[in-house]
């Protein structure tokens, strides 16, 4: 599959590349795609709730109030959960919410993201995305120039990240900057338009293929 080249003035430069069949065009594997995402975006989830039992509690153990004749629970001293401020009953505790996802997987994931992208016709590849100076209004004349302009886009540099390219697009809503190295699936799918540098693409095709 040729996918053309444009500049990030937006122009057509004349030269088309190659989107190799081993990650842009694959048997898609869905339940893949599903496992991987739900995997990322419980790891993001911190798992630090918590709430105090009897024992965490600075209360008096005093018996309240007698045991019979009052007409009330005999709820025992200020800690119980019965009482306002006390202790809770099988309340949360920090954990993990880690759900693991074999290599394997992921990496089939990943290209069966690539794939759908590449059906859908989503993915651009711009020759380069270099910034002299961080500047919000430069990265936005990108965006506009490529007719990206309030579409979700996910724009994947260089394993060496430009950071300049990087401080320029981070006021943009609708826009987000990654290097090659990092790119994940759920970056993947979350976006509406893939665009990638010439080098990004060198980059992944070297080393998302199945060989």
């Amino acid at each position: 599959m040729k996918v053309k080249v444009y500049s990030k003035e937006g122009n057509e430069t004349g030269r088309e590349i190659d989107l190799s069949d081993d990650i842009f065009s694959v048997e898609p594997n869905e339940h893949a795609v599903y496992l991987t995402v739900k995997s990322y975006l419980a790891s993001q989830r911190q798992g630090t709730h918590k709430t105090k039992e009897r024992w965490e509690i600075a209360r008096t153990t005093k018996k309240a109030f007698r045991q019979k004749g009052t007409g009330g629970a005999r709820r025992g001293d200020m800690k119980s959960p019965l009482v306002r401020g006390g202790a809770r009953v099988f309340g949360p505790k920090p954990h993990s919410y880690d759900i693991k996802v074999n290599k394997k997987v992921r990496e089939i994931a990943r290209r069966s993201a690539l794939t759908y992208k590449a059906k859908d016709n989503s993915i651009i590849v711009v020759e380069t995305l270099n910034f002299a100076a961080p500047k919000t209004k430069d990265f936005a004349s990108v965006v506009k120039n490529l007719n990206l302009t309030g579409t979700k886009a996910m724009f994947v540099i260089d394993n060496n990240i430009d950071k300049n390219a990087l401080l320029s697009a981070r006021n943009l809503p609708s826009v987000s900057v990654a290097d090659a190295k990092q790119l994940n699936i759920y970056q993947i799918m979350n976006c509406k338009k893939l665009v990638l540098t010439e080098e990004a693409l060198n980059f992944i095709q070297q080393n998302f293929s199945n060989n």
